[in-house]
């Protein structure tokens, strides 16, 4: 695939870091950010129309806002035929959207599987759509670690942000608690027991979690009604202690 056109819409770290992978595979690239510099090899373009008149992929990776705008911003200058690639964290409802904007343009809903500082091209992407094929074959054949998943543009970030449920709460759970655990005197022994009990996931881990949570509803919420009143005591405001007391209340009234 050396020497195909590749647009980039958003020159910022992720589509930067992609953009420069993209030229040393190769590729001739264009690209347009209001804001950030193109990285050297990119050929700079005045607008998103512009850098995607000419080419046979586009690769839209500004904003999750900016998905559809960019879109409609370069509908009048896409060949038919054209794969417009949306690597941008948008909800499946836009992705699918896009399909019925562009008919005439191959659109491929693209999931970032992990964080793009220090892999660029070669971050796990997970692509669906009409243009999903297509995708992996251009950006395959340059390097880049791509994923087809059977389905329509939707479907690929969908999968993605079911999982960033799981992530993101983990994360905002475990920062939650420590800073908590700093103002109670007992960081470092909560860091120890966190990091222990996730070095213990197993297979099993997840039905243990969820048929506990289940079966011990009613005295996991009294648990988490005076966690959240410790935090507050604390000074920290308790967000997902809270959240956490609420899905268990709902449980418990459920059974």
């Amino acid at each position: 695939m050396t020497g195909v056109r590749i647009a980039v819409l958003g020159l910022g770290e992720a589509g930067g870091e992609i953009a420069r992978d993209l030229v040393a595979a190769g590729a001739d690239v264009r690209g347009f950010d209001p804001v950030a510099t193109a990285p050297p090899g990119v050929l700079v373009r005045k607008d998103d129309a512009d850098a995607v008149r000419d080419a046979a992929l586009v690769l839209s990776v500004n904003s999750s806002h900016d998905a559809l705008p960019a879109l409609e911003a370069s509908l009048t200058a896409l060949n038919p035929g054209t794969i417009w690639a949306d690597l941008n964290t948008a909800a499946p409802s836009v992705k699918a959207a896009m399909v019925g904007l562009a008919p005439d343009v191959l659109v491929a809903d693209v999931a970032l599987m992990a964080p793009v500082p220090g892999k660029g091209l070669r971050t796990p992407m997970v692509v669906s759509g009409p243009g999903a094929g297509a995708y992996a074959e251009i950006l395959g054949g340059l390097g880049a670690d791509v994923t087809v998943q059977p389905g329509p543009a939707g479907e690929a970030i969908s999968r993605k942000l079911l999982r960033s449920v799981f992530y993101k709460g983990l994360a905002a759970a475990v920062v939650e608690a420590l800073a908590a655990a700093e103002k109670a005197g007992c960081e470092d022994w909560l860091r120890a027991n966190i990091s222990a009990e996730l070095a213990g996931f197993d297979d099993r881990t997840i039905d243990r979690l969820v048929d506990g949570t289940h079966r011990h509803a009613r005295r996991r919420h009294d648990e988490m009604i005076a966690a959240a009143d410790q935090l507050t005591g604390l000074g920290v405001p308790p967000r997902i202690a809270s959240a956490a007391r609420d899905l268990l209340l709902s449980l418990k009234d459920e059974s």
